[in-house]
């Protein structure tokens, strides 16, 4: 962990992570406005980013929120066009970005164009994390939300991280049944893989955990769960169905560092 002063993690501070929501608002505006009035030649990534901060907020531990004090040095992996991260920039922190161009919606041209137009100090990597893949640096937190059910590996994904960071912000579709009117599956360890388009169309969606599953998994490759809640169709949620959609939302806490 680089250079926290670790006798502050017990304070509770509960002020920290609320202003972090609550700046977040301004920034997407700013953010918007300027993808709006710029011309490109490729698609942005179209969903809300900063949504997840909200997800997030109600299971924030008093540990991590003291950290949020201090400068951090963040990685979002798998970031799309990176907004949390130019976000977290604007705050003081030092981001990069890990993402795979083949498997980025416009092949990471998002990111390094609004690094231009931002005047931005955030790395850029181009690496395959579904891959037998290494970072060269530690981090305070990790981000990696809406990613893991998009890798082929992802419990190789969180072992590696394990080793490299303290706290991840963690996010990931689950399902409480593998099919409309079949059996109640939430409790049991399992995770179902999807066909290649059987979900939204999307060839890169493979592994659809239950919440029993994710846990098993969590805490195999090396984490402790800090905070955890799910949203969306939290009653009965499936794998292929968008509007019976479950998100998992977990502040994991690292066993190894």
């Amino acid at each position: 962990m680089s250079q926290l002063n670790k006798s502050r993690l017990g304070e509770r501070s509960e002020k920290n992570h609320e202003r972090l929501v609550a700046r977040a608002s301004q920034f997407a505006s700013r953010f918007e406005q300027i993808k709006a009035s710029t011309t490109v030649n490729f698609r942005w990534y179209p969903y809300d980013t900063f949504a997840n901060l909200r997800h997030l907020a109600p299971i924030m531990p008093g540990e991590f929120d003291a950290l949020l004090n201090d400068s951090l040095r963040i990685a979002d992996i798998g970031a799309a066009d990176g907004a949390l991260s130019f976000y977290l920039e604007s705050l003081g922190h030092q981001c990069d970005i890990y993402d795979h161009a083949p498997t980025n919606m416009n092949g990471l041209e998002g990111a390094r164009t609004l690094k231009r137009l931002l005047n931005s100090k955030v790395g850029i990597f181009d690496i395959d994390i579904d891959s037998q893949f290494k970072l060269d640096r530690s981090y305070d937190v990790l981000i990696a939300l809406g990613i893991l059910y998009h890798l082929k590996n992802p419990y190789y994904l969180l072992e590696t991280l394990a080793n490299k960071c303290r706290y991840m912000l963690l996010s990931t579709r689950i399902a409480r049944y593998l099919r409309a009117g079949g059996p109640d599956v939430s409790s049991l360890p399992i995770a179902y893989l999807l066909s290649e388009m059987e979900a939204n169309n999307d060839p890169t969606n493979y592994w659809i955990f239950t919440e029993a599953g994710l846990r098993r998994l969590i805490d195999r490759a090396g984490w402790n769960i800090a905070g955890f809640r799910s949203v969306g169709e939290t009653i009965n949620s499936n794998p292929r169905d968008n509007h019976h959609d479950e998100r998992a939302f977990a502040v994991l806490e690292s066993k190894a560092i």
